[in-house]
């Protein structure tokens, strides 16, 4: 997943504008040419759901992974 700006959502594409809550997680990267891997990305997550839904674009994240987890366990 790319995120093109610092101030949007990775789930929806959406904008985070200020004072709505948000998550950060730190993508690991492994260093490719020496010893010290690193957590040089980030993608940012609305932490709260919008009005209307169950969930939070965190939250959606967060069980897609989930799913993906299972489903490769499975195969």
């Amino acid at each position: 997943m790319i995120v093109c700006c610092a101030n949007q959502c990775a789930f929806c594409r959406s904008s985070i504008v200020s004072g709505q809550r948000w998550v950060r997680e730190r993508i690991y990267d492994p260093a490719l040419n020496s010893n010290d891997p690193s957590y040089h990305r980030y993608h940012r997550y609305h932490a709260e759901p919008f009005a209307g839904q169950e969930r939070s674009c965190w939250e959606k994240h967060q069980m897609e992974r989930e799913i993906g987890r299972t489903t490769a366990y499975a195969a």
